[in-house]
C-alpha cells in the first residue's frame, strides 16, 4: 500500500486525488479532504486502504 505523498507524511494513502494544475498522487484520508477543497480537484477512494475497512 502507497504511503501519502504530501510532505512530512508517513500515513497511508487513502485516495488519489487528481489535481488539474498538477501531478497525480495518492495522499491519506486527511490530505484528501483538504484538497478536495479546491476547484477542479476530485478523490478517487483507493478501495483496498486500511481507512475505508
Amino acid at each position: 500500500m502507497p504511503t501519502c505523498t504530501e510532505d512530512d507524511c508517513d500515513r497511508e494513502a487513502a485516495v488519489v486525488v487528481y489535481i488539474p494544475w498538477a501531478a497525480d498522487r495518492p495522499v491519506c484520508a486527511a490530505h484528501g479532504r483538504v484538497l478536495v477543497q479546491q476547484d477542479g480537484v476530485v478523490a478517487e477512494p483507493i478501495t483496498d486502504a486500511a481507512e475505508w475497512g
